[in-house]
C-alpha cells in the first residue's frame, strides 16, 4: 500500500474502517469511519502524529514499511484514547527509541490505558515548540475537547492544525480531502452533537485560541482533511456561538397508540404556526440523528405512555442522553398519556438538570386524548410559538 503525501514530507498513513458500526459501544457508525495517523520526515527528525486502533494496525505498519521509515524519533500523541494510541505498542516494538510528545496529563492515561513505561514519554507544555530542522512543531493544549488531556500539532511552515478529534467527523471515504461538503458537514455535525456538545463552553476558548494561527489545512483524526478550513470552521461557529433556530425536537414513544395520536396533533399545530419539527420515534430511531437535532433546537417536547408508574424506559434513555449532551435548548415540556395515575412528568423534569431550560405546562392525558386535551396541545403550541417569537428565533 501506498502512503498519501498531503504536502512535501507529509504523509497520511492512517485506515479506513469501513465496517464499523458502533463507537465506545453506544454511538451510531452508519457511514463507518478512519483512524488518520500522519508521518512527517523533517531534515533531521521523523515523528509520528498518532497511531490507529489495534483492529487496523496492519495498514499503518505497511504504510510505514512502504516509506522506508528506519528511525522514529518522536510519537506525538494528542489524545489518551485508544482509537488513537491503541498501535503504540507495536509501533513502539518495531521502533524502540521513539519517544512519545504529550500532555502531562496524557502521559499519566497513557501509562493506565496501555501500560507503557514512564521513561517513553517527553512531556511538553502548551505552546511548546519541537524542532525537526526544516520543521517546527507547535503544541497546543486543547482540553476538553474531548477529553481533559488532548492538545492540537500545529506545523507552522506547512500551516497545518492537527487537531486530532476537533472537527473530526466519522465518515469512511476514499477521499483524503473534503470533495463533498454537504456530506462532510453532515457527519462532522453527527461527531459534534454526539462527542464535543458537552463541552460547548470549553470548545469556545479553544475556538478563540485556534484563531491566532493561520491555518490552511485541519488534518484531523477521524474522516477527510479540510485542505478548504474555513468550512469546519464556519460550522462549528455555528453550533457553538448562534442562537438556538425557530424548532422543536420531539423523541416519543406510543404503545397503544394515544401518545401517538397527541403527537400527530401538536406537529400539526406547530407547523400550522410556522415553527419546525423534528419527531423521532425512539422505538426505532437513530439516536445519532436525534443528537444531531438537539444542536441547534430552541425547544425540546417530549412524548411518553406511563410505564410503572413512570415514563417509558426509551424515552428515559433518550432523556438521559439529552441531558448528557447539554444542547443550547431554551425551553422543555412533555406531552403523553396514562391509564390511572403515576409521576411521568416529576420523574423526567428531575431528569434534566444540565438543561438550562424553562419547563412549559405538560400535556398529559387519562386514555385516548379529547377534546379538552386538544386544547391544551393547542395551548402548548401558541406558547411554544410566542416564546420563539419573544426570543427571535429564525
Amino acid at each position: 500500500m501506498k502512503a498519501r503525501e498531503i504536502r512535501p514530507g507529509i504523509y497520511w498513513v492512517g485506515a479506513i474502517d469501513w465496517d464499523r458500526r458502533l463507537f465506545d459501544a453506544l454511538i451510531p457508525l452508519p457511514d463507518g469511519t478512519s483512524y488518520n495517523s500522519y508521518l512527517i520526515q523533517g531534515s533531521e527528525k521523523t515523528i509520528l502524529i498518532e497511531t490507529v486502533d489495534p483492529t487496523m494496525q496492519d495498514f499503518l505498519m505497511d504504510y510505514l514499511a512502504d516509506l522506508e521509515i528506519k528511525k522514529i524519533d518522536y510519537i506525538i500523541a494528542n489524545h489518551a484514547e485508544q482509537d488513537h494510541t491503541g498501535t503504540l505498542p507495536v509501533v513502539l516494538a518495531r521502533y524502540p527509541e521513539a519517544k512519545i510528545v504529550c500532555t502531562p496529563r496524557c502521559k499519566g492515561m497513557l501509562i493506565d490505558l496501555l501500560m507503557i513505561p514512564e521513561e517513553k514519554f517527553t512531556p511538553v507544555a502548551d505552546k511548546e515548540v519541537l524542532s525537526l530542522g526544516n520543521k517546527t512543531l507547535e503544541f497546543v493544549y486543547t482540553p476538553w475537547v474531548h477529553w481533559p488531556e488532548t492538545m492540537c500539532t500545529y506545523v507552522r511552515e506547512d500551516k497545518i492544525l492537527f487537531s486530532c478529534d476537533f472537527f473530526g467527523s466519522h465518515l469512511a471515504t476514499t477521499d483524503l480531502y473534503v470533495k463533498d461538503p454537504w456530506r462532510v458537514e453532515e457527519a462532522a455535525k453527527r461527531y459534534y452533537a454526539e462527542i464535543m456538545m458537552p463541552y460547548r463552553t470549553m470548545i469556545e476558548r479553544n475556538l478563540h485560541k485556534i484563531e491566532e494561527y493561520a491555518i490552511d489545512m485541519i488534518a484531523t483524526s477521524h474522516g477527510p482533511v479540510y485542505d478548504k478550513p474555513e468550512l469546519i470552521m464556519r460550522a462549528y461557529h455555528s453550533w457553538v456561538f448562534d442562537e438556538p433556530r425557530n424548532a422543536v425536537v420531539l423523541p416519543y414513544i406510543s404503545m397503544h397508540g394515544s401518545t401517538h395520536k397527541m403527537v400527530d396533533y401538536l406537529v400539526g399545530a406547530l407547523s400550522q404556526r410556522g415553527v419546525k419539527v423534528e419527531r423521532f420515534d425512539l422505538a426505532v430511531t437513530d439516536i445519532g440523528k436525534l443528537a444531531i437535532s438537539l444542536v441547534d433546537a430552541a425547544t425540546i417536547v417530549i412524548g411518553t405512555p406511563t410505564v410503572l408508574a413512570g415514563p417509558h424506559p426509551n424515552v428515559v434513555s433518550a432523556v438521559f442522553l439529552a441531558n448528557a449532551l447539554r444542547p443550547k435548548l431554551k425551553f422543555a415540556s412533555i406531552i403523553g398519556s396514562y391509564g390511572w395515575g403515576g409521576r411521568t412528568a416529576e420523574i423526567l423534569t428531575g431528569m434534566i438538570p444540565n438543561l438550562k431550560v424553562e419547563l412549559l405546562e405538560p400535556v398529559l392525558c387519562k386514555g385516548l386524548p379529547k377534546e379538552a386535551d386538544f386544547g391544551a396541545l393547542d395551548k402548548l403550541a401558541a406558547t411554544i410559538t410566542e416564546k420563539h417569537i419573544e426570543c427571535n428565533f429564525k
